[in-house]
């Protein structure tokens, strides 16, 4: 049985997968330096906008649903909050420590790896499984993206279309994987 708290976590998980997916798709188009431009912009534009209805949908399904919520649910919102933060901070120390250097492109990489590290306690967390992968493949992208890929081919900066494209695909993947789990586990 799906409960409100399901509904509600799942709606907000997607809708968080559909904004900051469509945030790495924007960076991804910065890399390709108005190559394909408006069309690949407004694609990625698409699929974050699905699954924000997707998300929205959840929600306004939770919305039906009884209230049960227990402390479990509060001591699971408590470690959220804790993680969000912590990576929030993380993510602006690497910013701060990346311009002191004078390694600013650096910095979408590494937050890459800091996103994808907060999926491994939150996975843990919400036990939910596919929070692993998707934490991995964020680290695994953007160490590819550093040590593997060239700076510049035709299209731009490779890297950052690399780093930016895989992240969003990434992460609305997981969203429509959490979106179809809960609307299938209801039929």
């Amino acid at each position: 049985m799906q409960t409100k708290e399901a509904y509600r976590g799942t709606g907000m998980g997607v809708i968080f997968m559909a904004f900051f997916g469509t945030l790495w798709a924007g960076i991804g188009v910065m890399g390709l330096q108005e190559w394909g431009f408006p069309y690949v912009e407004l694609a990625a534009m698409l699929v974050g906008l699905l699954l924000l209805i997707g998300g929205i949908s959840l929600l306004h399904q939770a919305q039906k649903m009884p209230e049960r919520t227990t402390s479990h649910f509060q001591h699971i919102r408590f470690w959220f909050n804790i993680v969000f933060i912590v990576e929030g901070l993380l993510i602006g120390a690497a910013i701060a420590i990346c311009n002191a250097i004078n390694q600013t492109e650096l910095i979408p990489a590494v937050i890459a790896i800091i996103v994808g590290i907060h999926f491994l306690p939150l996975a843990s967390l919400f036990r939910i499984k596919l929070y692993y992968v998707t934490g991995i493949m964020l680290c695994l992208l953007a160490l590819i993206t550093l040590l593997v890929a060239p700076s510049s081919i035709l299209l731009g900066d490779q890297k950052l279309s690399l780093l930016g494209f895989g992240c969003a695909i990434t992460l609305w993947t997981t969203g429509l994987i959490l979106w179809l789990r809960l609307k299938h586990a209801k039929s």
